[in-house]
């Protein structure tokens, strides 16, 4: 008589799901957002500036509190809703207007103007929220789980840097002067960097909280970092 395969418990998370769709939710906003420039002060930036941030600090307590392979496949799942938005974003552009319907060329333009800047999102996400995750997964180790600020704002730093090199320069190279293209990637990097680190105390309390609830603080001391793997 064959011996039965012994299952390994799933474990079942409480606001993993709700942080997934919070995410999920700020990536699609960056994603038709990211196209308007606005000057706040000194600073010329993408209106997405604003809040994008908010994602990678989500990415941030996707690694530190469920380890880096749930932050990974949060970064596939959030591709995903986003290439699906981006086909019925081009839908909606190319569907003919009613008749007596006048707005049709303000959603034409705005939305026209989405497929070059998706494919930049996607491209900047994917990278910039790698190198993201994998530096907060290492350092981690490296502090033995001390020194929080550390992670957020290191990983932050590194992970924003690709997300907004690749990002401002495949959506905007060509169609803004370079001088304007490289005032907005240095501003947005500040200001995403400013946002961090005025945030981390909300980031301790939200980890410390999660981690106390959720039963979890994992140590990806085992972990196969390759990007490419979409599963858990």
């Amino acid at each position: 008589m064959e011996k039965e395969e012994k299952k390994i418990p799933v474990k079942h998370y409480k606001y993993l799901g709700l942080l997934t769709a919070l995410a999920i939710t700020f990536k699609l906003l960056n994603d038709v957002t990211a196209g308007k420039l606005v000057q706040l002060g000194i600073f010329s930036v993408s209106a997405a500036t604003i809040f994008f941030p908010i994602t990678y600090i989500l990415s941030d307590v996707f690694t530190e509190v469920y380890g880096y392979s749930k932050a990974r496949s949060r970064v596939w799942l959030l591709l995903l809703c986003s290439v699906i938005a981006g086909i019925v974003y081009s839908i909606v552009a190319f569907l003919p207007p009613a008749i007596g319907f006048d707005a049709n060329e303000a959603y034409v333009r705005v939305f026209s103007q989405v497929p070059r800047i998706l494919v930049a999102s996607w491209i900047a996400f994917f990278f910039g929220s790698i190198v993201n995750d994998f530096v907060l997964a290492k350092m981690k180790i490296w502090t033995r789980g001390k020194h929080l600020w550390t992670r957020t704002i290191g990983s932050t730093i590194f992970g924003e840097s690709v997300d907004t090199v690749l990002f401002f320069t495949l959506a905007f190279y060509a169609i803004i002067p370079t001088s304007l293209l490289v005032t907005i990637i240095f501003s947005a990097l500040f200001l995403k960097v400013a946002i961090e680190v005025v945030m981390t105390p909300v980031t301790y309390k939200v980890i410390a909280k999660l981690k106390k609830v959720e039963g979890e603080d994992y140590y990806d001391t085992n972990t196969n970092f390759n990007p490419l793997i979409i599963r858990n």
